[in-house]
């Protein structure tokens, strides 16, 4: 069966998954998950990219990734850091080849309807996991820095964010209140499906607007719509 293609847009967030070969756990210790968040800041920087949300899991990552007029610089970033993560590991390990799956996964996001639905399952992905019991207590994810702007060095805060409160707690606990609304099995299917397709999360008119940015006819995943905040 022939490999769906990736579709990248130029100035929309992404969401990006890698897994690691054949699921295999691709961080062992805290010097793996450092080394492979170094390098993201680094190349984030380098590239001119922002990153919205990300978790890295034991045997997979996700990225909210918003490119400039060039999305190839996307592939860019998946290519060096994931080729550093594998250099590392090798050289650790005495081995061989790729940590990773051939190819990451990625799903154009519709930002005003899904963003912050996409950060609210990145960032709930531990605790889903049954990991931690709050986000608050997992290390590796984006929801650090964004309880605490004064370590915020990588995370950048898109108007959907913002539009959450007046002030930094404000819209903190109104977030707090949306994590704490879970995910529905509506939404988390709705979310995963289009990523696993590389498919657009977004509606009819979302797909409409991306054909014509980017000039190709995009095959449409089912329709549907996350919970409001708040609701």
């Amino acid at each position: 069966m022939p490999r769906k293609a990736r579709v990248l847009v130029p100035d929309c967030p992404h969401h990006i998954v890698q897994r690691g070969h054949n699921r295999n756990a691709v961080f062992l210790e805290a010097a793996d998950y450092r080394l492979y968040l170094k390098n993201l800041k680094e190349w984030k920087q380098e590239l001119g990219l922002k990153f919205y949300a990300w978790c890295l899991m034991t045997n997979h990552i996700h990225l909210i990734v918003q490119p400039n007029s060039d999305p190839s610089t996307i592939s860019t970033l998946m290519n060096r850091v994931n080729g550093r993560q594998s250099a590392y590991v090798n050289k650790l390990e005495g081995r061989r080849g790729t940590l990773w799956e051939g190819r990451y996964k990625a799903s154009p996001i519709q930002k005003e309807a899904y963003l912050l639905s996409c950060l609210r399952y990145v960032e709930l992905n531990p605790v889903k996991a049954n990991m931690v019991d709050s986000v608050d207590q997992y290390n590796w994810s984006s929801f650090g820095q964004r309880a605490n702007p004064t370590t915020r060095d990588m995370l950048d805060i898109d108007n959907c964010y913002l539009a959450l409160g007046l002030s930094e707690s404000q819209r903190l606990e109104t977030y707090r209140r949306y994590l704490a609304q879970s995910t529905s099995a509506q939404e988390a299917q709705l979310i995963g499906k289009a990523l696993q397709r590389n498919q657009l999360t977004g509606n009819a008119l979302f797909v409409d607007e991306v054909e014509t940015r980017i000039g190709i006819r995009i095959e449409m995943r089912g329709r549907g719509r996350p919970r409001k905040l708040g609701k």
